[in-house]
């Protein structure tokens, strides 16, 4: 009996592992968010191409440089990609969010979040409250979560450079042809 309950102590341990939820391969949750001017983006309205959401703050660094990784996006793909890059207020304000777009010249929608929206993305709860940022996901133009990295030391040729692996994996997304194979994401749960 003893043997038995180990078993099946095991078996759902085992299971446990298992039953953990990848961030990817899901459909991307809906949002209707609010920019600088006050127009609303809802997510739906970007289905047929694929969409690059970005979670960033206003002062951090890796994000203010990502948005030279954003201009080569557009310069490359053009309207084949939209990026929606989304600030979580508290701590970013309105002052700070147009101080960034001044600032860095930022072309693409940058979105107000109270947090609700990031929360559906990472899957955040009182077990898994960890927020780390710079993060994006990829959506394919099904709405499909295809890939999502957060900026670590793993994930840095993403965020960083020529960003030729996030290049390799939008050109598969919009061409739809397989990815060539790379590391796996930090950021995938």
């Amino acid at each position: 009996m003893q043997l038995f309950r180990l078993a099946a102590l095991g078996v759902l341990g085992v299971a446990s592992l298992f039953a953990a939820e990848s961030l990817n391969n899901r459909r991307a949750p809906g949002f209707s968010l609010m920019d600088i001017n006050y127009n609303q983006h809802d997510l739906a309205d970007y289905r047929g191409k694929v969409v690059l959401v970005e979670f960033m703050r206003t002062d951090c660094p890796v994000c203010q440089g990502f948005t030279t990784i954003i201009d080569k996006i557009r310069t490359r793909f053009g309207d084949k990609v939209e990026v929606l890059t989304i600030v979580n207020t508290p701590p970013d304000s309105q002052p700070a969010v147009l101080s960034f777009i001044n600032t860095y010249k930022v072309r693409n929608p940058v979105l107000f979040d109270c947090g609700q929206v990031t929360a559906s993305f990472l899957r955040l709860t009182p077990q898994n409250p960890r927020i780390a940022l710079p993060h994006f996901f990829l959506i394919d133009q099904r709405g499909t979560i295809r890939a999502n990295y957060e900026y670590g030391q793993a994930t840095e040729a993403y965020f960083t450079g020529d960003a030729t692996p996030l290049m390799s994996e939008i050109e598969a997304l919009v061409t739809g042809l397989p990815a060539p194979a790379a590391k796996p994401a930090a950021g995938d749960r």
